[in-house]
């Protein structure tokens, strides 16, 4: 199981923003993890409880993640060649089994779904997120799952070590060698080593890395305390003040106040010359209820930005202060502006600790034209250093489009993948990214991120101090240009 943050809007808050996906299941041992979680939809039968073709030890394909299921419960081990602990993961089931075996779990607002294939597979698909995952069945919980787990200073921090070299990718990209930061760091730890002074080195261990889908937390009373995100250097930081800046800019030139929707992290509004704008400020967070409630909350400002495209000569979307969210509701605004089916992207994962250039099975990403009102004129597309992870698949979803989307703005901030939240010990969380998500051919945007096809310069002090904004009226020119000629439906 894996988690894409709620508004990721600057990176040294990725931590509070990935672990606030499961802040209700608590960390295992406290009272929320001790009892079922809430399943919606009321209790479950007991005949669908007991005996099910799901209940077992299963082994996720990539992930570092043993599940486990039976009476009705999923719960999660975090596992490296030499350790096992309890994951940060228990969920409940959610209703009987479908006609086709599958189950669903929720654990507070949040869904998983797993569905058997034959007896010793099974494929998870979490609702919010794109793709699928593989997990096979084993005979019995591995051994060393079955005792508790050292917590010593020298333990914890070989645990932290090997959960990141057994998972992440980018080591070799970032031109930085994990075993020779192993020897150095691992000098610090002694048996006195205290929990402050493991997690300064934990922080010096991160900062080199420059990734905003890294990030540090400790675990107080049972819920996560951000101590460090990762960024990438050099790209800039959400602030409230830029936030109210930025929007005075644009609104200098709307021709009348944004409609607001998901109290306020979406935005519909009209330019001049019958172009609509279209501000995304996050991928999640539209609502406090379920995937299904984001979903109907977003149609709500699509439905009014289409409510009659023949009429619109283009589009604006600003996803300049989009910090990242779900993958899916990107995939959604994707179906609203295509008349055919594309590949939006492919999702891989890292699957075999020895070998970092190993990765499990393509799970291919495809838009496929919504039912409802669409368009298929010429789009923009706003872009920072800001706009990060599910702002960035989006980005990247768009790029099948055709129409060809033109992006206008600065790069992205470099990091696509679902993050893995791992409880190394009773007060440290870890947050890192697995996946890479890879374009037709192979490659991807991890690092640099997604460049424009035209850079301008976004939230420099001396155009928020004009209110200006140079992207937004490059993107006004180039649908001017486009003539809106383009079939609109």
């Amino acid at each position: 199981m894996t988690h894409r943050g709620i508004g990721r809007a600057a990176a040294a808050t990725v931590v509070t923003a990935a672990l606030a996906t499961t802040v209700a299941v608590a960390a295992p041992g406290t009272a929320a993890a001790a009892g079922a979680v809430p399943a919606e939809g009321g209790a479950v039968p007991a005949e669908a409880r007991h005996g099910g073709a799901l209940d077992g030890v299963w082994r996720m394909d990539g992930y570092g993640t043993v599940v486990t299921v039976a009476g009705g419960r999923l719960t999660t081990y975090d596992v490296t060649t030499h350790s096992c602990v309890p994951g940060w993961i228990t969920a409940t089931q959610d209703g009987a089994p479908g006609a086709d075996g599958t189950v669903r779990y929720v654990t507070g607002h949040n869904g998983v779904t797993l569905t058997p294939k034959g007896r010793d597979r099974l494929v998870d698909r979490e609702e919010g997120g794109v793709g699928t995952k593989d997990l096979y069945r084993l005979p019995a919980l591995p051994a060393l799952c079955t005792t508790p787990a050292p917590n010593d200073p020298l333990a914890v921090f070989d645990r932290f070590w090997e959960t990141f070299e057994e998972n992440y990718p980018f080591f070799a990209a970032k031109g930085i060698d994990w075993h020779a930061v192993r020897d150095e760091q691992r000098r610090r730890i002694t048996p006195t080593t205290t929990t402050e002074q493991l997690q300064q080195v934990f922080v010096d261990l991160l900062r080199p890395l420059g990734d905003a889908h890294t990030g540090l937390a400790r675990v107080v009373d049972g819920q996560p305390v951000p101590v460090f995100g990762g960024r990438r250097p050099g790209t800039t930081v959400r602030t409230k003040e830029l936030t109210t800046r930025a929007g005075q800019a644009v609104a200098a030139q709307l021709t009348g106040p944004e409609q607001l929707f998901a109290g306020g992290k979406l935005g519909v509004g009209r330019l001049p010359d019958d172009v609509g704008y279209l501000r995304v400020g996050s991928f999640d967070g539209y609502t406090d209820g379920d995937y299904r409630s984001q979903v109907a909350e977003l149609d709500k400002a699509l439905d009014t930005l289409l409510a009659d495209p023949d009429r619109l000569s283009g589009l604006v979307i600003d996803v300049r202060l989009n910090g990242g969210g779900s993958d899916a509701l990107g995939v959604h605004i994707a179906a609203r502006l295509t008349d055919r089916p594309y590949l939006a992207y492919r999702k891989v994962a890292r699957d075999d600790p020895a070998d970092p250039t190993t990765f499990t099975r393509p799970s291919p990403v495809h838009v496929r034209p919504s039912d409802g009102e669409h368009f298929t004129g010429p789009v923009t597309l706003l872009t920072s250093s800001i706009s990060a992870s599910a702002a960035e698949t989006f980005a990247q979803a768009l790029m099948g489009r055709s129409p060809h989307v033109t992006r206008i703005g600065e790069n992205t901030q470099g990091v696509f993948s679902d993050v893995l939240i791992k409880l190394i010990s009773p007060d440290f969380a870890l947050v890192l990214p697995n996946e890479e998500y890879l374009n037709r051919d192979g490659s991807t945007f991890d690092g640099p991120g997604i460049a424009p096809d035209l850079r301008t310069p976004v939230y420099s002090p001396d155009e928020l101090a004009a209110l200006k904004d140079s992207a937004l009226s490059t993107a006004r020119r180039v649908l001017a240009e486009d003539g809106g000629g383009a079939d609109r439906r």
